[in-house]
């Protein structure tokens, strides 16, 4: 990795998010082998599992399970994401570093999403934030940010709001995130230009989906506006189980590709990458794998094309 290259973090939510809307069950021990292969990929940060009831979400009964694998790793970051209190005692207690939590800025997603409104789910992310005392990093993860296939327009005022309510309630990043896969390249500039003239130095991620095929276009965006970490799942797995119509989350290898075409270091070796599709493919048969480079193949001109 060349260290005059600019650093952009690229965070692995497939685990996740990719798995969270699918129907069939990863098994845990190809969960754990999806972390090993991402991790001698060079993935540093990965979002591994959420803490909900397994009644509602069995995708998701062995988090615990999968955090303490992940933890095995020195240097990697692991993520979870909670919902509620409850959740984020679980979390805490697994040992993640850092803690999501669900905040859709659409009151219809809201509801369907988490049961509450969204000002009831800010005094939810209120007392998470007390509880974690400074022990884990607290990230406001606000949804349907860019439209909603429940409630439609979401107004930049709305917006505004939440940002102010969830750095009120003690958050240490505010991430955006494109549920539903309706943002454009000018709204994505718009917006980033409000949270970052709210929320300063506490607004560093998003997370978009591609269900219009603008994800990548919109990360782009991203970039010229200073955003240096971004959310992405391995052969674009995901969705979100109340957004209907959402599709998966832009595809972590091209993700990679383009950043690393660009001149930044995400420190991902993109031929280990694509070849860890291996385990979704094992694991997963039934399930739908997409992806460009993975269709494509790296450029033969690429530097990409050898193992770093």
């Amino acid at each position: 990795m060349n260290p005059s290259r600019e650093r952009v973090i690229v965070t692995e939510v497939g685990m996740r998010d990719g798995l969270q809307s699918i129907g069939p069950i990863m098994p845990t021990d190809a969960k754990k082998s999806w972390i090993d292969a991402a991790y001698a990929a060079g993935v540093r940060h990965m979002e591994v599992a959420s803490f909900v009831p397994a009644k509602l979400l069995p995708q998701m009964a062995d988090a615990d399970a999968v955090i303490a694998h992940a933890l095995t790793f020195d240097d990697l970051i692991v993520t979870a994401l909670a919902p509620n209190l409850k959740g984020a005692q679980r979390a805490i207690n697994a040992g993640v570093h850092q803690i999501v939590a669900p905040i859709s800025v659409s009151a219809a997603h809201s509801m369907a999403n988490v049961r509450k409104t969204p000002l009831e789910m800010i005094a939810a992310f209120a007392e998470m934030c007390a509880l974690a005392n400074g022990r884990v990093k607290m990230i406001a993860g606000l949804s349907t940010v860019f439209g909603c296939t429940l409630q439609g327009n979401v107004p930049y005022d709305d917006i505004d709001e939440i940002v102010l309510q969830a750095l009120k309630a003690g958050a240490d990043v505010i991430a955006l995130a494109d549920t539903t896969g309706q943002a454009t390249p000018r709204q994505v500039a718009e917006i980033i230009a409000r949270v970052q003239g709210i929320a300063g130095a506490r607004f560093r991620s998003v997370h978009f989906h591609d269900t219009c095929g603008l994800g990548l276009a919109n990360t782009l965006i991203a970039l010229q506006h200073g955003i240096r970490e971004f959310d992405s799942s391995l052969a674009g797995l995901g969705g979100c189980p109340h957004a209907p119509g959402a599709t998966g989350n832009i595809n972590t290898e091209d993700l990679v590709f383009m950043l690393e075409s660009m001149g930044y270091s995400t420190g991902i070796d993109l031929p280990q990458l694509i070849a860890s599709r291996s385990v979704l493919e094992a694991a997963l048969p039934s399930v739908p794998l997409y992806g460009y480079l993975a269709r494509a193949g790296i450029p033969s001109h690429s530097s990409l094309q050898v193992n770093r």
